[in-house]
């Protein structure tokens, strides 16, 4: 099961994009917390990169800000695209499905939950490739960092224990 849940606050403000199959795309980073102290008592934070399509990214684009905090839920994606150089870079992204609004508003605590997930007719699988002139954050990785996880394993339905 791939499935991710993140609580954090907008690192900037959305990247609003419509796709070539006129699709709206936000695009943002999540600036995590980890429950647990480092050995200098501290919490490390994590920069995570998401992306959603359709009807919840027009919601983030309209209504979330650097700063906001809000709770995704959703899934790791692995791409990968041709850089303008030549070279292939390696992408690591969190589809948002479910997103909840936490931040107060207007001095108004009452959070509001946007759900997009399955049970609504909304295509957030689509898969969304880069063009090599968006001007997105990557890890930058010249060769498959997949490469040392050995060969392929083929598993029959036989193999399973229930």
């Amino acid at each position: 099961m791939n499935r991710v849940i993140l609580t954090g606050r907008l690192t900037r403000d959305p990247e609003s994009r419509m796709s070539q199959n006129n699709v709206e795309v936000a695009r943002f980073s999540l600036a995590c917390q980890n429950d647990f102290l480092n050995r200098n008592g501290e919490r490390d934070t994590e920069f995570i990169n998401c992306v959603a399509f359709n009807r919840l990214a027009g919601t983030i684009n309209k209504y979330c800000r650097k700063g906001s905090l809000i709770s995704i839920t959703g899934r790791i994606r692995n791409s990968s695209y041709d850089a303008q150089d030549g070279s292939k870079r390696y992408t690591t992204d969190v589809v948002a499905e479910q997103m909840e609004f936490l931040g107060a508003r207007n001095n108004n605590s009452s959070n509001s939950t946007v759900d997009f997930g399955p049970s609504e007719p909304v295509d957030n699988s689509y898969a969304y490739s880069p063009s090599p002139e968006a001007n997105i954050e990557t890890t930058d990785v010249s060769e498959d960092p997949y490469k040392d996880f050995g060969d392929e394993v083929t598993l029959s339905s036989d193999d399973l224990p229930f």
